[in-house]
């Protein structure tokens, strides 16, 4: 027997012996044999069941953490579907219809998704993008800023944070290669962010602190925070947009990607939904008396 049975073994036996007291006795033996793992009434766990649910590779303890929540779920469970079973009555238990409904939507769910990948033109032209942008900009409208900035966090007490200061600020390249260099040997954190448009809140996180301390402290394009621990974090806002305002269509553009091919996957379904009842119109299988 391997190492790992053994563990769920023990692990099964831990569970059993907390929530299922009156049937140790019976369950032990079993269990030492190799074959059943749990029981709850007439259900049994066996072991080559749990065994499928641990991942190979994991260590001893993850395999006893897996085991015992895969049991507890697995007794939960049809503990409540024997009450269930136990309590409602025979019209509450008959599920015909649900199941059938259920099969339907699911079959229909599945024929439109086949349909929709057979036909959907998943091009989307910059043109598209820049002509949707235009006539929906209201849509865009921002809840909070969105920046490109340069941030970094370092020891307050470091050296080369005024040399940083300075070097982030440049829109000159060689001073922006010599900040690079000079934060990947001095800084905890260094990002050129300046290129691309981040919401304030993921600069924030980015940075270690939060959108609000964040927006206090932006002055004259830069953000200087120092916490308890005397790190400093640092960010020289590039650009701006204010909340409020539209986002610019480069920040927007895998949303409106996404809006455009929506409307696509709705066109194509409304069409699927018209051809099927012309063509049964056409053929007398749709008629109305």
């Amino acid at each position: 027997m391997t190492r790992r049975i053994l563990i769920l073994l023990a692990a099964a036996a831990t569970v059993l012996s907390c929530r299922m007291a009156g049937s140790v006795g019976d369950t032990a033996g079993d269990l030492f044999r190799g074959e059943t793992v749990a029981r709850v009434g007439e259900h049994r766990l066996r072991r080559g069941e749990l065994d499928r649910m641990i991942p190979s590779g994991v260590s001893a303890q993850d395999s006893s953490d897996l085991a015992q929540r895969y049991i507890k779920a697995w007794a939960e469970d049809l503990l409540m579907l024997d009450m269930a079973n136990a309590q409602l009555s025979k019209s509450e238990k008959d599920v015909t219809r649900e199941l059938e409904d259920y099969r339907r939507s699911l079959l229909k769910f599945r024929y439109q998704q086949l349909y929709i990948n057979q036909r959907l033109d998943t091009l989307v032209t910059d043109a598209e993008i820049r002509r949707y942008y235009e006539e929906n900009q209201d849509k865009f409208r921002l809840e909070r800023p969105i920046l490109k900035a340069r941030y970094l966090i370092i020891p307050s007490d470091s050296r080369a944070l005024p040399i940083l200061r300075k070097k982030m600020a440049s829109e000159d390249d060689e001073d922006l290669i010599e900040a690079d260099s000079l934060a990947f040997t001095t800084a905890i954190k260094y990002a050129d962010s300046s290129d691309i448009w981040m919401d304030a809140i993921s600069l924030a996180q980015e940075m270690g602190t939060d959108f609000r301390s964040l927006s206090a402290a932006i002055r004259d394009r830069r953000a200087e925070i120092t916490d308890e621990a005397g790190i400093t974090h640092f960010a020289y806002i590039a650009d701006m947009v204010p909340a409020g305002r539209t986002a610019p269509v480069e920040y927007c553009s895998e949303r409106i990607r996404d809006m455009i091919l929506s409307g696509r996957k709705h066109a194509l379904l409304k069409s699927l939904e018209q051809d099927l009842l012309e063509d049964a119109r056409r053929n007398n299988k749709f008629i109305i008396y």
